[in-house]
């Protein structure tokens, strides 16, 4: 499957030249037929083409200042802790002069379910002039060879704790959907293990804790086919010359064409809207189509073991909910966690992540006192408005930070400075 859509890819690559070239023509001011309707569409139609059936690459952050204490500030991006499947990135901001009073540092643990974690700009942007921030960057395992070995739900769980070691105590972890049960995960271990590095809270916003609860058609699908469906149809490898040749992934197209295919009449209906304003000449809205789509259609492969497993564990069996889900060979237990304050977040509707799925964690974790949770459902969102667009940025982002801001020194660093 995978090599077909690599001979595919090749194949239309002298098509896409052939439109490249045709549009450039056609907006030549030297053409006289540029300024015409049948000019103009020649070109639209050329550009929708080309976009329609190109591989994206890996988007940049084009993050590189923000403003904090109301001055722009430069925003520099460091590496500050790899391994082969993820980097921690920080986005480290120039001050003149050290805070008086440091601001919370935030991890944010993006999903690692087929989009790079470039798709948590907005999220990224809206928290920095208020927080120190660092977020994860998972690797397409398309390009990390197979003699790196493996990565699953386990090594993810183990990725996380060794951040959360490495930033140190204080730290308040926020997990974007996928993520949630790993994180949930991470922080039963430590706290079982009595680690003085746990969070000071975790913030968990549209994640799949219990999928029983208002099933969505992603948990229906899942539970529907079985494991042993995806298995036999979903994964393949990874062709020649790619880096990791011969490593078993779930490919990145097959994810967006899931993604596509849940919303398909609204994306046809964008590149519609895209053809007429490039013959109308409309920079704003053409711009705003490539901007979110340059986003949207770039996507990563994942490592067939993470991705049967996640499958296995989270919308077959129910394993966590069910108390059920093992961490080398160890149970997970949430009910452990009691130094670490929890607020979950949901869209009302959430059309990957349905009503109570995200909720159900406060169920889980019994030993966590009542006044360090919190649970928000923002009316009128879907998935994506959960941590990203206006509706985050105005309603939900207050609340989070209202709340990192109420949660006391954790018993970890309290723990560590003894």
């Amino acid at each position: 499957m995978y090599w077909m859509y690599e001979m595919g890819q090749a194949s239309l690559s002298p098509a896409r030249a052939f439109a490249d070239a045709t549009k450039l023509m056609f907006q030549s001011p030297l053409n006289p037929l540029t300024s015409t309707e049948i000019g103009k569409s020649i070109a639209a139609g050329c550009e929708v083409f080309e976009r329609t059936t190109r591989r994206y690459g890996k988007p940049e952050w084009r993050i590189d200042h923000t403003d904090a204490q109301g001055v722009s500030r430069p925003v520099e991006i460091r590496s500050v802790w790899e391994k082969p499947f993820c980097r921690l990135l920080h986005f480290q901001r120039k001050f003149l002069r050290p805070l008086h009073e440091p601001q919370p540092r935030v991890l944010i643990v993006a999903p690692m379910s087929g989009h790079y974690a470039t798709l948590l700009r907005g999220t990224v942007e809206a928290f920095l002039p208020n927080h120190d921030v660092y977020i994860t960057d998972w690797a397409d395992v398309r390009m990390v060879p197979l003699a790196m070995g493996r990565f699953d739900l386990d090594d993810y769980v183990d990725y996380v704790i060794e951040m959360l070691h490495v930033l140190g105590s204080d730290v308040h972890v926020v997990a974007v959907c996928q993520p949630s049960v790993p994180v949930l995960a991470a922080v039963s271990v430590m706290e079982a293990h009595n680690d003085p590095f746990v969070p000071a809270s975790m913030i968990l916003m549209g994640g799949p804790i219990d999928t029983r609860r208002s099933p969505t058609a992603v948990n229906n699908l899942a539970a529907k086919k079985g494991i042993e469906w995806f298995r036999n149809h979903v994964i393949s490898k990874v062709p020649f010359p790619h880096p990791g040749f011969m490593r078993d992934v779930y490919p990145g197209f097959l994810q967006l064409t899931g993604f596509m295919s849940l919303n398909f009449d609204r994306h046809i209906e964008a590149h519609r809207r895209l053809f007429d304003n490039l013959v109308k000449g409309d920079g704003d809205l053409v711009g705003k189509h490539r901007e979110f789509y340059d986003e949207y259609l770039a996507v990563m492969d994942l490592t067939a073991e993470f991705y049967l497993q996640t499958v296995d564990e989270v919308f077959v069996k129910h394993s966590l909910p069910r108390g059920e889900l093992m961490h080398r060979g160890t149970p997970v237990d949430p009910s452990t966690i009691h130094r670490v304050a929890l607020m979950t977040v949901e869209g009302e509707n959430d059309d990957i992540s349905g009503l109570g799925q995200t909720e159900a964690a406060h169920d889980l974790c019994t030993s966590i006192p009542e006044e360090r949770r919190a649970h928000y459902m923002q009316k009128g969102v879907g998935h994506y408005g959960v941590f990203n667009g206006s509706r985050f940025r105005t309603e939900i982002l207050p609340r989070i930070a209202d709340f990192i801001v109420s949660v006391p020194a954790s018993a970890g660093s309290r723990a560590a400075a003894e």
